[in-house]
């Protein structure tokens, strides 16, 4: 019975597609072709803008955004398949009014939920209401906790001293050519599993080899995000599933092997605890530990709440630093100003100094402006309503924000929006001297890459505390030098941004001034 209902929902979808398309075949390919064609594409009976997506979707958020930035309003209306809506905005009112003003009318969607329910569950960046509260109230009690803050530390200097900063200095020795963009992923995934579970995948080892962990959790996430972005309709993915084949059969496979490790590394702990021994690492601060002594012993909640926090503690570090590196490798001005601040540190400054490092705290936010690394967003409207700038919203209706197309706004950034200027978010102190810099953070409806309200990125401080670090370590001894040099990487994104093909450079070492 089931078969026979989806075959039947397929082909009622099918049956008038194909009849679109054989009426309207040589206009519509000559509209997409055309170099004269409007930035905002043309929406069709049945399929809306389906052609548009299908042939931009190797550039999906490109697109967007150039359909954001050509309307007056900064907001554009994507009509999905079937009479499905979409609204997408660069306004910060509207971005406003969906994160604060109207919080409790957008919620996380049904489809957003379902394409991501394999990897995440219930976990706090997978649902609503009660469940969400309850979660970013625990998880906000510990991300304030200063021994967490120390942990985090503590990870990231261990792995930068004895991984990273080794295995540029290799580099430098032999010669290589290393995928920066691998690299920073493999030391976050080190960092965010210590800090998260206390354990060491050890994934950026010399060998530079995969895991099983690793290899599952990558493929979890890269079919969960094609559920969500580029699945022609929500039903083939489903069918897949239903019949266990294809990308569904791995996606099971992989979730599989992350949950069960994630159970076993839980179980362990909660032994160790009843054992009352210590367990191998230094501390009991990771967030895992955290939990467990609260008294959070479901492991169905914590798994949840641990692979959210591996996912997006892992991706978006790695993404931001990856674009941070190649645009301080183009602006040298940029480079000079952040080597200066450096210098102004210790060898292994202290939270309090890196804090303090104003001007390469403004240019990681100045990266992430242009190059945000999750960039775009969605929610789905529990009512009817109008946005600011007089969109209507209907019931069911997905609702997002584009990051990406906001830092491109000339209204919110002026003329020079294109140029990477980390002066944007700084101000001068000359009577502390000259080259005292205080940063200046923007209106978060405005520069939204923490998202906003309610939901504002817990780990935020952490992020940046993490990226300084790492940068300041690897700036302070190395010059990165891109293979390609002249040559601007492919933005793409899966639930978080990349460089197409990986970010190959050379390492050079920094000369000490006499």
């Amino acid at each position: 019975m089931i078969e026979l209902e989806l075959s039947a929902s397929v082909l009622c979808f099918v049956i008038p597609l194909l009849f679109f398309f054989i009426i309207n075949l040589s206009s519509i390919f000559s509209t997409l072709r055309s170099p004269n064609s409007s930035k905002i594409p043309k929406s069709y009976p049945i399929i809306g803008h389906l052609l548009a997506l299908r042939a931009n979707q190797d550039r999906r958020v490109q697109w967007l955004s150039e359909a954001v930035r050509s309307t007056p309003t900064a907001t554009f209306v994507l009509h999905r398949p079937l009479g499905h809506s979409h609204v997408i905005t660069g306004n910060p009112a509207n971005v406003q009014h969906i994160l604060k003003t109207n919080f409790h009318i957008y919620v996380k969607g049904r489809i957003a939920r379902e394409s991501l329910s394999e990897i995440l569950r219930d976990g706090i960046f997978n649902t609503n209401g009660p469940s969400w509260k309850f979660q970013r109230q625990t998880a906000s009690y510990e991300f304030n906790t200063k021994s967490l803050r120390k942990f985090v530390q503590t990870a990231v200097d261990t792995e930068l001293s004895n991984r990273l900063i080794p295995i540029l200095s290799d580099a430098v020795k032999n010669g290589t050519v290393l995928d920066l963009q691998d690299i920073l992923q493999r030391f976050a995934f080190d960092n965010i599993c210590k800090i998260a579970f206390g354990y060491d995948p050890g994934y950026l080892l010399p060998s530079l080899a995969d895991t099983k962990l690793v290899v599952s959790f990558e493929t979890a996430v890269q079919i969960s995000s094609d559920r969500l972005n580029n699945s022609f309709h929500p039903l083939i993915w489903k069918m897949k599933k239903f019949l266990d084949i294809g990308s569904e059969k791995q996606l099971r496979i992989a979730v599989d092997e992350v949950r069960s490790f994630a159970k076993q590394i839980i179980r362990e702990k909660k032994q160790q605890e009843f054992d009352g021994k210590k367990s191998s690492l230094e501390s009991e601060n990771d967030l895992l530990s955290r939990l467990l002594g609260s008294g959070h012993s479901n492991e169905d909640f914590v798994t949840d709440i641990i692979i959210s926090f591996m996912l997006a503690g892992r991706d978006t570090t790695s993404a931001a630093l990856v674009w941070f590196f190649w645009l301080v490798s183009k602006h040298p001005e940029v480079e000079n100003e952040i080597l200066k601040e450096i210098q102004e540190t210790s060898e292994s400054p202290v939270y309090e100094q890196v804090k303090e490092m104003a001007y390469t705290h403004a240019s990681l936010s100045e990266t992430m402006r242009l190059y945000p690394p999750v960039p775009i967003d969605s929610k789905e409207a529990m009512a009817d309503d109008v946005l600011p700038d007089g969109t209507a919203v209907k019931r069911g209706m997905r609702v997002g924000y584009l990051p990406y197309a906001m830092g491109r706004l000339e209204k919110l950034w002026g003329a020079d929006w294109a140029e990477f200027r980390p002066e944007r978010f700084l101000q001068r102190h000359p009577a502390e001297g000259p080259r005292k810099w205080s940063y200046v953070a923007k209106d978060p409806y405005t520069y939204t890459v923490f998202q906003a309200g309610p939901r504002i990125c817990l780990g935020k401080e952490m992020a940046y505390l993490q990226m300084k670090r790492l940068a300041a370590s690897v700036l302070r001894r190395f010059r990165v030098v891109p293979v390609e040099e002249g040559v601007e990487p492919v933005f793409i994104f899966y639930l978080t941004s990349q460089m197409k093909g990986g970010f190959p450079v050379r390492i050079e070492a920094r000369r000490e001034k006499t």
